[in-house]
């Protein structure tokens, strides 16, 4: 299923860096990679395929309204209810808030709305949010859905992944860090200073558009906050920037737990989404929060659905994919049993149950 351009490097050999490995990539043709998608009929593919802007409205305006309602119980509680209630509420909108990423990632797929400047407007809108450079994330991400878990094509996701339950806790609750990291890429990226193989792989020095958006926009997200933090602190409002611009500093334990099951334990290299993708199901409000992107493979295979058609394009393939968990506990029972796998086989990866009449032959 991969036919790779005679020009393109094969494998890495053994003593050769990832580093040279990736300069090597950079300077050839890119792989071509078939993927296997499960056939749909040309009513099912047109109907899966439409955008809407009320549905797109539904979940975009839905989403922004929880997160306005989280911050106003926040913040009503602060001036007129216990401490201990302020913190619920606190965590309770920093659990929404986390989900922003969620949002700018279907947003600037375009594919939320039918009108293409409303996905552009609210993509911008989450992004400032979030502390979230969706320029340099569109960069990174298309490359992403073309080579999904085929190094060096993609670096945006690596394997082997490894989660311990002091991630969670570390990740889940009070996470500092994250507001650290997203604090320094902005100024990197301000000076239109590019790090490490995958950046500068997404910006080369002649990609100089490319990184002059970068920067502009990270210079808007930075005087941005600044000056919420200059007028919140002259008015007195303490805790808008803890609800704004600190927002990624705490509650991020439910997007912990969907977002990072989308690859962890799978297999790379593979050209089939079954293989490299996880979709799980869960109750509807979850769902929501993270804009249906539990169903992973359906997103990879069809990147081009919006995600409110995810479900139905679910039912049209169910009967293609691997058995699916229902809900986040069992989902992640099956994560530990392959980790547990690797602790003594580092090597391993887990190959999800395809349909043998659907196995994709190379």
């Amino acid at each position: 299923m991969v036919s790779t351009m005679p020009t393109s490097p094969q494998l890495k050999p053994n003593d050769q860096t990832l580093a040279e490995y990736t300069e090597e990539v950079r300077q050839a043709k890119p792989r071509v990679i078939n993927w296997y998608r499960t056939k749909l009929s040309r009513e099912e593919m047109k109907a899966c395929h439409k955008r809407s802007d009320l549905l797109g409205a539904a979940q975009t305006l839905g989403f922004l309204a929880v997160l306005v309602a989280t911050a106003s119980l926040a913040l009503y509680s602060f001036y007129h209810l216990p401490w201990w209630c302020t913190l619920l509420a606190l965590f309770l909108h920093g659990t929404v808030s986390w989900f922003q990423v969620n949002a700018v990632h279907e947003l600037i797929h375009g594919t939320v709305f039918k009108t293409r400047w409303l996905n552009e407007a609210f993509a911008y809108l989450f992004a400032f949010y979030g502390w979230n450079n969706h320029l340099h994330f569109a960069e990174s991400h298309q490359r992403h859905h073309r080579y999904t878990l085929h190094p060096p094509e993609d670096l945006e996701v690596t394997l082997p992944i490894r989660f311990v339950i002091r991630d969670f806790f570390r990740s889940g609750f009070i996470t500092p860090q994250y507001f650290k990291n997203a604090f320094r890429a902005t100024v990197r990226y301000m000076v239109g200073r590019f790090e490490g193989e995958w950046e500068k792989t997404l910006y080369p020095e002649s990609a100089k558009d490319a990184r002059r958006r970068t920067r502009r926009w990270a210079w808007c997200m930075y005087s941005g906050h600044l000056l919420i933090l200059v007028v919140s602190t002259w008015m007195g409002w303490w805790l808008v920037p803890v609800l704004i611009t600190f927002n990624g500093m705490y509650g991020g334990w439910l997007f912990f737990l969907c977002n990072s099951t989308q690859h962890i334990g799978l297999c790379d290299e593979a050209p089939d989404f079954r293989l490299c993708c996880r979709t799980f199901t869960v109750n509807a409000v979850v769902q929501f929060l993270y804009w249906h992107m539990n169903y992973h493979i359906e997103h990879h295979m069809y990147a081009a659905v919006p995600c409110y058609r995810l479900e139905r394009l679910h039912r049209a393939i169910k009967h293609d994919l691997p058995p699916i968990p229902h809900g986040i506990i069992a989902t992640w029972k099956e994560i530990a049993m392959i980790q547990d796998i690797q602790k003594d086989d580092p090597d391993y990866q887990h190959a999800q149950a395809i349909p043998e009449r659907s196995v994709a032959k190379s």
